[in-house]
């Protein structure tokens, strides 16, 4: 392989990297990318099975065969310039290349089994050694992967980080900001308006010099909740939503238990709020909430047509289609949790099952597998997406760009239970999209800490 000068770096892609984003190979600015053909193998591999990840093993796929398709096998071995794939100034300048293992000698190779990993890192080992100018990288998704690059000698070894937006989860936005004791008086500067029932406060910026629209400010002391309205240079408006006001507003019969709940509640019903993210333990209340606000919507508001429920589903599921039956008798055991929250709603009705048989019906609830939803235009609905925290930004923006005119997307998730092999709680999409979201003016984000389910799953949730 050619490189460019002892400046550049040279980064050895890992399968899981182009799995978690398939054009992640054009992220590396002026650097060079080295994929083995090990990748390249397993990419095919993995393209034609059933697993949730074959859609982006395919799109990776194509797109290094676009930049790849006219170029010799020297080429492909030297590296091919990556330059004006990708418009913009801050489109990658670096090559990309193929780089095969089958021509490597024995005596180079630190590990002499044939696993795939053992493959790549051997490729990642190889390169350092022959180009001991520059900073060669191996990137990978994989803890044990990377643990067993370093015990190997790799120099240099990280995760992919482009889309990461946040080092640490306890960073990330809650969707409020509590005062310390009383918000009033620690604030003297303020001007009020009236606007028909609403009360808009006026206060400086440098009260609240980091807040973001539609953010929810409470104080300690239960006196005062508000949400951001609008920011401009020098002054932040903030709508007085009341505590009590707040705490009283219902959906299909369910009120909010604690603040978080009723600050959620107030977002689910707010029509000029597109997308709604929840995240939480689980018992805090996502699922009721979401399909409570959604039926109050749809069957008593009539501002919406029709309920569309979806999730991430387990590799298992995703041999979905053979399975006998609708799409949405195929989807019910992953769906669980809607069903449970219906029962949860009904369950004070002379007959649980029949009101749950006719409002499914009245509220037009559809069950959809995520992987159905591509290609969809859904318009005029509600579209609840449970199990977010296991779907990839990539994954996340499929569903968000299906959403079309007057369609709100409430995602709920628990960052604590992620299931997927290529994520954790830094990199879920879910994570991307409260940080990437929370300066949107159609989004809000809340994150609700109280377990309301019982006091056994609080406990569990607090003690193990």
């Amino acid at each position: 392989m050619t490189v460019s000068s002892s400046a550049t770096k040279i980064y050895v892609l890992d399968t899981n990297i182009l799995l978690h984003e398939p054009l992640a190979f054009l992220s590396f600015q002026e650097h060079d990318v080295v994929v083995p053909m090990t990748v390249l193998e397993e990419l095919d591999h993995i393209k034609d099975s059933k697993k949730d990840v074959a859609r982006d093993a395919r799109i990776s796929i194509r797109a290094m065969e676009n930049v790849l398709k006219d170029a010799t096998p020297e080429q492909m071995t030297q590296g091919v310039s990556l330059e004006g794939v990708t418009g913009g100034e801050h489109g990658p300048r670096g090559r990309l290349s193929i780089y095969t293992d089958l021509v490597m000698a024995q005596e180079l190779q630190v590990f002499t089994s044939n696993e795939n990993d053992n493959r790549i890192i051997n490729v990642a080992l190889d390169m350092q050694q022959s180009h001991p100018n520059n900073e060669v990288i191996l990137v990978t998704k994989d803890i044990n992967m990377r643990l067993k690059a370093k015990g190997a000698g790799m120099g240099k070894v990280e995760d992919y980080r482009t889309d990461q937006l946040v080092d640490d989860i306890k960073y990330l936005s809650k969707g409020f900001m509590t005062f310390e004791g009383d918000f009033w008086e620690q604030v003297s500067n303020v001007e009020s308006r009236q606007e028909g029932r609403d009360v808009i406060h006026r206060i400086p910026k440098s009260v609240l010099p980091d807040a973001y629209i539609n953010e929810f400010i409470v104080d300690e002391n239960g006196t005062f909740a508000g949400i951001v309205e609008g920011i401009d240079s020098d002054f932040i408006e903030i709508l007085d939503l009341g505590v009590e006001r707040l705490m009283s507003r219902q959906a299909w019969g369910i009120r909010p238990k604690n603040i978080g709940q009723a600050m959620a509640l107030h977002t689910l019903l707010d029509p000029h709020i597109d997308l709604v993210v929840m995240t939480g333990p689980a018992g805090s209340g996502k699922t009721l909430l979401a399909l409570a606000a959604a039926l109050e919507m749809v069957v008593e508001k009539n501002m919406y047509d029709k309920i569309i429920v979806t999730r991430s589903t387990p590799e298992i599921a995703e041999s979905i289609g053979f399975l006998p039956g609708t799409e949405e008798e195929k989807m019910a055991p992953w769906l669980s949790a809607i069903t449970d929250s219906l029962e949860v709603l009904h369950k004070h009705d002379e007959s649980t099952a029949s009101s749950m048989s006719y409002i499914m019906e009245k509220a037009n609830i559809q069950f959809k597998s995520v992987n159905f939803m591509r290609g969809r235009s859904i318009q005029n609905a509600i579209v609840i997406l449970d199990e977010s925290q296991n779907l990839t930004a990539s994954q996340l923006k499929t569903i968000i760009t299906r959403c079309g005119e007057g369609t709100k997307l409430i995602c709920g998730g628990n960052l604590a239970q992620i299931d997927s092999n290529y994520l954790s709680a830094v990199t879920s999409g879910l994570t991307y999209l409260v940080e990437k979201f929370k300066n949107f003016e159609g989004s809000s984000t809340i994150t609700l800490d109280g377990v309301v389910r019982s006091r056994l799953a609080e406990f569990a949730e607090q003690s193990l």
